[in-house]
């Protein structure tokens, strides 16, 4: 039977190109400048005992590449995998079911915004909950009981909060 997951980490997307003439959605890439502040992010954070078994990002160019910033600049590097249910529109139900398959006790899903804000009140038991997250916001959420039971919002840090 797979490892419950105790805790899910749940992050929007870092600072990314503006659409526009010639970009579209699935291809907006990360700027510089949000490169180096997510960089920082997850730095401050590592600090504090952030880590992870497990990385799950959209498909989408912005949340891969912050899936990568993150698994480069943890000291153990987790792997990442892209899964569908993370594009915008995303499915909390799939997620959950595919996280459960995954046996791994500490996972992070790389979404976008509002998605992501849906997905951790979700996780918290409250679908009626509207949680804003900023871009590169950092969610950790504890499941004493698995993933799909109601769970309890550890933290949310934000660049800002973290002087990023």
């Amino acid at each position: 039977m797979p490892t419950l997951t105790t805790h899910l980490t749940i992050i929007r997307h870092a600072w990314a190109e503006d659409p526009g003439p010639g970009v579209d959605d699935f291809h907006r890439a990360l700027t510089k400048a949000g490169r180096k502040r997510f960089e920082k992010v997850v730095r401050r954070l590592e600090k504090v005992g952030m880590g992870f078994d497990l990385i799950a990002t959209s498909p989408l160019v912005r949340c891969r590449e912050t899936a990568e910033i993150l698994a480069a600049e943890l000291e153990q590097t987790p792997r990442i995998i892209v899964v569908d249910g993370l594009a915008p529109g995303s499915d909390w139900r799939a997620l959950t079911e595919w996280t459960i398959q995954q046996d791994a006790a500490r996972v992070a899903w790389v979404g976008h915004a509002p998605c992501v804000g849906r997905l951790a009140a979700l996780t918290i038991g409250d679908g009626g909950a509207s949680i804003r997250m900023a871009k590169g916001a950092v969610a950790s959420i504890r499941l004493d009981d698995g993933i799909g039971q109601p769970g309890e919002l550890e933290w949310l840090a934000t660049a800002a909060l973290l002087d990023c």
